[in-house]
């Protein structure tokens, strides 16, 4: 992984110190983990050379492996659809790699500024597939590569440097729960639903717990990790699950009104904000998280977006944004 997303692992794990906000700078330079050697394929129609270029070993469609994704990019907003209707958007191996590819491909994109993470069918994911673990622990002993897998893919959406935004129209469960969890932002629609299941199959859904209780209440969440139970929509905006519940039929257009109003803010400020805000929600110091915040404003303050931006202000005109 690079230097910046080392100093965000350390920061987290370690606690925030006074001198870590004039350190801001170099921290958010840096590039969400890169994941394997795979090389660039073709990818979907409507994209343009520039995002081609960059999209750093991306594998979207390869021979004898369709790809379980669709994406299109258009306002600022990249759209990655999930495709494996057939097997329920399960998260095999094949799904977490081309998704975590897709979206660190995106990391020195300019034109992309948030993601909506949205599926086909009537299941945002069903989690983990248990074919392939059930086989690899035959075969292998271990599953454990899949599982390192899913964390880096979780650990992903949260440091990319632009927002994700997760729009379900059905069934989230286990690791689809986690990943709706993991999302910066969810809109569901009013007959979509949430589960953690694996205790009722001996397999306790302890990754996804991690998610879970950075999203709502440790006892809501143990509650749905212990019993398995189905939890409706309008209850996981209660809980703190997703952000808000919308109509069948309106559900696309709640999503891309909020990514819209995403994307029309300077890039480079929405990246300092959403590196920041984890950051200082991982200090249990109020004091240190403070002094923190404190220095990425002074920080943020001498961008040019914050000068343009303020100008603009002061002088009564639409703002031209720098990022």
């Amino acid at each position: 992984s690079s230097p910046g997303s080392t100093m965000i692992r350390s920061n987290i794990l370690w606690g925030v110190k006074a001198r870590a906000a004039s350190s801001i700078r170099s921290s958010l330079t840096g590039h969400a983990p890169a994941f394997g050697s795979r090389k660039p394929q073709p990818a979907p129609s409507g994209w343009s050379a520039n995002t081609l270029g960059r999209l750093n070993g991306v594998r979207l469609a390869s021979s004898g492996t369709p790809s379980l994704l669709q994406v299109d990019i258009s306002e600022g907003i990249a759209t990655i659809t999930l495709k494996d209707d057939k097997k329920r958007n399960a998260l095999s191996s094949e799904m977490m790699g081309q998704l975590a590819d897709t979206l660190n491909g995106f990391q020195d994109e300019k034109t992309v500024k948030v993601a909506i993470l949205r599926h086909d069918g009537k299941v945002f994911s069903s989690g983990h597939d248990l074919k392939e673990l059930h086989l690899r622990q035959q075969t292998e002993g271990s599953t454990d590569p899949v599982f390192s897998l899913c964390t880096k893919l979780m650990l992903s959406v949260r440091r990319v440097r632009y927002p994700v935004i997760a729009e379900i129209g059905g069934l989230a469960t286990a690791g689809g729960c986690q990943l709706v969890a993991s999302c910066d932002l969810a809109i569901a629609s009013e007959d979509a639903s949430f589960a953690t299941p694996g205790v009722a199959i001996g397999l306790f859904c302890t990754t996804p717990g991690v998610a879970l209780a950075r999203n709502m209440h440790p006892k809501q969440a143990m509650e749905m990790l212990l019993t398995g139970d189905k939890i409706p929509a309008k209850q996981a905006v209660d809980m703190g699950l997703i952000n808000k519940v919308v109509p069948a039929d309106k559900l696309r257009e709640a999503t891309k009104e909020i990514a819209r109003k995403i994307a029309a803010a300077p890039s480079e400020t929405i990246k300092i904000g959403k590196a920041a805000f984890y950051m200082q929600i991982a200090t249990p110091d109020l004091d240190s998280a403070y002094q923190f915040a404190q220095g990425v404003m002074v920080d943020n303050m001498g961008r040019p977006d914050a000068t343009e931006g303020i100008g603009a202000f002061i002088e009564k005109r639409e703002p031209k944004w720098v990022s």
